[in-house]
């Protein structure tokens, strides 16, 4: 069989017919089979300088661009929630090529590790029985998490071929199971006036549901703001905390001067440089410390929290909690 062939075959085994997408076609068109591993991928056409675009238009060139979704201009639980509702009408209708669809679909994101914490919780937010598995393509700065799963730390090639490569290694790849962490942040209302929450909308999405609660929820304190969120990737605390918003900040506001992963990377590093990443004994002194600012506590399987003691002999501006990836096959 020749290379062609099977790139079409692999092409068809993932591209699902406009009529299972979009509830506005009424007629369904008969097809021979389903496709054996639909896609749904979402790219962040912001990520990787130009890559982001280019590699919208190559997907789009290779699959129905009605499946492919720029996560610049729609949002992903909009989408999904759309789309898994319209298979399941069709499912009802007795359309079981619907079932098929809905039962063996891969949803691919291309974006950095914010882009991939965002549609994690979007789909854990769904609460589905099946939830579609998520694969990531490296398209951020860091690229922890696709790399833990292996699928690469470094950008992608935007042309046919590499994405023909990426796609069989979807078709291919083994379903790992995540952990979801959760967190509860009390911050002790300052004497001279009430601590104005951080605006949601300014926050990056891999916070997920980052939010103040209540006066009236129970988890909340008399004296305190109290916040709960979400993550799946890393959580940090202090210093590294700073400079990552910093960087999510100033890209936000110059999307122009992030052209690639190398520049990217640069003006991460010289982001921390300036908040005393390596001379932080010197910029940040002992008084201002973590261990001086905040108290940590995880809670237990029983829900009991439990104080993580932070030795007096370190000088800790920072705080970081990294997930490694279960090995566990489903």
């Amino acid at each position: 069989m020749s290379v062609q062939t099977e790139g079409t075959e692999l092409i068809s085994e993932m591209r699902i017919p406009d009529c299972y997408l979009r509830s506005d076609i009424e007629r369904v068109v008969n097809i021979s089979k389903p496709p054996t591993c639909p896609v749904i991928v979402f790219i962040n056409s912001r990520s990787g300088g130009q890559l982001g675009v280019r590699l919208l238009q190559t997907y789009r060139n290779l699959l129905n661009p009605s499946q492919i979704f720029d996560l610049d201009d729609e949002a992903p639980d909009q989408v999904l929630s759309k789309l898994l509702g319209h298979l399941e009408r069709l499912k009802a209708d007795g359309l079981r090529f619907a079932a098929d669809i809905r039962d063996n679909m891969r949803i691919i994101v291309a974006g950095g590790d914010g882009t991939a914490g965002w549609l994690l919780g979007v789909v854990s937010d769904l609460k589905l029985s099946n939830p579609p598995p998520i694969a990531t393509v490296p398209l951020g700065t860091g690229n922890n998490l696709p790399f833990s799963f292996g699928w690469g730390k470094k950008n992608p090639g935007t042309d046919r071929e590499s994405v023909k490569r990426f796609l069989e290694k979807v078709k291919k790849a083994k379903i790992m199971q995540i952990d979801s962490w959760h967190i509860r942040m009390k911050m002790r209302i300052p004497a001279e006036g009430p601590l104005d929450p951080v605006a949601p909308l300014e926050l990056p999405h891999s916070l997920h549901a980052f939010k103040r609660l209540s006066q009236s929820d129970v988890l909340n304190e008399e004296g305190y703001h109290t916040f709960r969120g979400g993550f799946w990737n890393y959580f940090s605390l202090g210093m590294d905390a700073q400079v990552s918003y910093e960087f999510h900040t100033e890209r936000k506001l110059h999307p122009e001067r992030f052209k690639n992963q190398l520049v990217n990377q640069s003006t991460y590093a010289k982001i921390g440089c300036s908040q005393g990443w390596f001379c932080a004994s010197l910029v940040h002194p002992n008084s201002r410390n973590f261990r001086q600012l905040a108290k940590l506590k995880v809670a237990d399987r029983q829900g009991q929290w439990d104080e993580l003691p932070i030795p007096n002999r370190l000088t800790v501006s920072d705080l970081s909690f990294i997930r490694e990836p279960q090995t566990t096959h489903t």
